[in-house]
């Protein structure tokens, strides 16, 4: 036992990781998802992916050693071109917990962190109601996936 943490109930809800869900009726504008956790230190990266079948219709990837959030789709196991700009830098980093929004719009992604907006990732997949499933993998420490 972790001495830590005393036993009962103040002990904090974690999630396992890998984390797999699905996301019941699929994604659609208006629709978001909100992954909240911590980033323990020496993590290198981690990943949250947006999926059908074998495709990942998003690929959201903080890598802390690069100081970016990459962001990639991978159809027909194919990757695309990667997007990694981040006008206001890292918004994430080792030691520090965190809220992640993804907010499915119309035409793009919206994410944000720690309720400020980061980026937004156009629609590389026609269908998002598809999308069906949600996996988190890597160095993270989930504590609340709300999809």
């Amino acid at each position: 036992s972790n001495p830590a943490f005393p036993p009962g109930p103040y002990q904090p809800q974690t999630y396992p990781v890998p984390y797999h869900t699905s996301i019941v009726g699929g994604f659609y504008p208006s629709r978001s998802l909100i992954i909240t956790g911590t980033i323990p230190h020496g993590a290198d990266q981690f990943h949250v992916n947006l999926k059908w079948g074998e495709h990942i219709a998003f690929h959201l990837n903080p890598r802390f050693s690069e100081k970016t959030i990459v962001r990639n789709s991978q159809l027909n196991h194919c990757w695309g071109p990667e997007e990694r700009g981040l006008p206001s830098g890292m918004p994430l980093s080792c030691g520090q917990s965190f809220t992640i929004w993804i907010l499915c719009d119309a035409h793009c992604f919206k994410v944000a962190v720690n309720g400020q907006h980061q980026f937004e990732y156009n629609h590389r997949v026609p269908n998002l109601q598809q999308i069906d499933r949600l996996e988190v993998e890597g160095d993270v420490i989930l504590t609340c996936v709300q999809v």
